[in-house]
């Protein structure tokens, strides 16, 4: 079914889906009357992503005329809902899957959604929609519900007719019905509706839940659709997670597929284990196949784009270079260079927070707000604090922390013949024959500082690719049982006996810059901190930017 005739359809309130006419009632004067209450929003809001997922933020109109029933066909866009008890993290999970920060409303709070939003997943080179999803509001009172249906359809009416007949009651209808508020069930209609309306549904379960009553009356009524339902266990990092308890629970219920899929602490494997069982449930699984195929290629896609942008950061500081005339005194020099690598760092970090649709803004907070990245990398103890030793004795009390070269200076720090002996991988002063006659000096980023700036940077990458887009906590950022690199260092620094050069917390030794950064230092028309240049210097160095890349993916972190 192509874009047109969907739109046509919800423009006529047709439903599409595995068995659409179920949501249907039999009387018009009822489908009219529920049509009139359900819709809790007239004015669409769209938009589209920059993954071409398109996002409608309207109420999705209730089914009111029948249509022949049928089932989901080959090539046709999979509608899945995602339903749940209130407050177990559906919308947040929507959230990760579209990585979209502003999708819905995410709250601590109860029956925050109060309307079923649409979104779609796209191929992101074709745009063709491969899955629809639906976001529904809480089940508030499915006990209540069952109650209810027990006592007012017959047990030998099937699933599906007995929830025909709840949607037909006036309890179904909200305030316009002049029911009492203790019997609004309008939410779980709106659920219900959508249900019938799918081919399939996955179920959230906060995982930090224990078993109750009112989950297995949810997952009765839920039953009766007559769709595939796989229960998705949200929250899963948590230590006071019952999986075990929940899936013995779900066992009796012959739900013997489910997945684990944290929306904070995210794994693109769960996510993928998530699809793949999904496509178990389905006759024709062919659009999950290539959500699959193309997700997992635009995942690898997004990071090599992302080492790119580390490594082209790294190499325009390593290229950065400033002249001083030897009597000069270096250190407003030294200042204006320190402060042109912070505003460069602070770009580089934005720029992957923004390639993996983490922005800096209210909706949810970012890695960025975590005092280690907000530290100052000239900072002497953040760069004790990664391990990093850059020199000994009387000298090193004097130079840590500057970030320049040290060998640069020559006696200008009044160091005289100590700066001679000073080891620590800082690299010897590249300048001329013709600079030392002239009296010339150059001053350039020390290697310790280019370690700590990768280390970090890593770091960062690391983190964005393990959290999921409900995140609303900037503590929220490691993914299970790993640390940062600067926790990893402060451990080491409380064990005197940790071998730190066998087990480095840092990309690399600060004496030990891979080679495209060792060639930068002599090309100062690479940086543009130092030409003012930035597409021409970008051009330049793109060829090793994409060397080095390859290097930095092979100090990642991740299995």
């Amino acid at each position: 079914m192509n874009n047109d005739n969907k739109k046509e359809n919800y423009e006529h309130h047709t439903p599409t889906g595995l068995f659409a006419d179920k949501a249907l009632p039999s009387d018009s004067n009822n489908n009219a009357k529920t049509s009139h209450s359900t819709v809790s929003k007239t004015a669409a809001q769209s938009r589209v992503t920059h993954d071409n997922q398109s996002i409608s933020t309207e109420a999705v109109p209730p089914a009111t005329t029948n249509v022949t029933k049928k089932t989901i066909a080959s090539g046709e866009a999979l509608k899945l809902a995602v339903v749940g008890h209130t407050n177990t993290g559906k919308t947040s999970i929507l959230r990760t899957l579209l990585r979209d920060v502003y999708f819905g409303e995410v709250k601590n709070e109860a029956a925050t959604t109060r309307h079923v939003e649409q979104a779609s997943l796209t191929d992101s080179q074709t745009g063709e929609v491969l899955v629809a999803l639906y976001d529904t509001p809480g089940l508030e009172d499915a006990s209540g519900l069952m109650d209810w249906l027990e006592d007012n359809t017959a047990s030998r009416r099937d699933g599906i007719e007995r929830l025909q007949q709840f949607l037909a009651s006036d309890i179904a209808q909200g305030a316009d019905s002049g029911v009492l508020d203790s019997y609004d069930y309008s939410q779980e209609a709106k659920v219900i509706r959508q249900l019938l309306a799918s081919d399939m549904a996955i179920y959230v379960v906060d995982a930090r839940e224990p078993v109750l009553g009112k989950y297995k009356d949810e997952l009765a009524i839920l039953s009766w659709a007559a769709i595939p339902v796989m229960p998705v266990f949200n929250f899963t990092d948590s230590q006071n997670a019952n999986i075990d308890d929940w899936q013995t629970m779900l066992a009796r219920r012959n739900l013997h597929i489910s997945t684990r899929f944290d929306s904070v602490a995210f794994e693109f494997e769960d996510e993928m284990h998530l699809w793949q069982n999904l496509a178990t449930m389905l006759t024709h699984s062919e659009m999950l196949e290539q959500l699959m195929q193309r997700r997992t290629e635009d995942w690898a896609q997004l990071y090599d784009e992302a080492n790119i942008i580390i490594a082209d950061f790294l190499l325009n500081v390593a290229s950065f270079v400033r002249e001083i005339n030897e009597d000069d005194d270096p250190m407003p020099v030294l200042e204006q260079m320190q402060e042109a690598v912070r505003q460069s760092e602070r770009a580089m970090q934005h720029n992957l927070l923004n390639l993996y649709k983490f922005y800096d803004n209210a909706v949810a907070a970012t890695p960025l707000e975590l005092q280690a990245y907000q530290q100052d990398p000239f900072d002497p103890e953040l760069l004790k604090s990664y391990g990093i030793r850059t020199t000994s004795g009387a000298a090193a009390g004097a130079l840590l922390g500057l970030g320049i070269d040290a060998a640069a200076l020559g006696t200008t720090l009044g160091l005289g013949a100590a700066i001679g002996g000073i080891a620590g991988g800082l690299l010897s002063n590249t300048s001329s024959i013709a600079d030392r006659i002239t009296g010339v000096k150059r001053l350039y980023i020390d290697p310790a500082t280019l370690t700590l700036l990768a280390t970090r940077a890593i770091d960062l990458l690391t983190a964005l690719r393990h959290r999921g887009h409900a995140a609303t906590d900037a503590t929220q950022l490691l993914y299970k049982g790993e640390k940062s690199s600067l926790e990893t260092s402060s451990n080491d620094d409380s064990n005197s006996n940790t071998d730190k050069d066998s087990n480095p917390i840092t990309v690399w030794p600060a004496n030990k810059l891979p080679s495209e950064l060792k060639k930068a230092r002599g090309k100062p028309q690479w940086s543009s901190l130092s030409s003012g240049k930035s597409e021409q210097a970008q051009l330049l160095r793109a060829d090793m930017a994409w060397s080095l890349s390859g290097k930095l993916q092979t100090y990642k972190r991740e299995s």
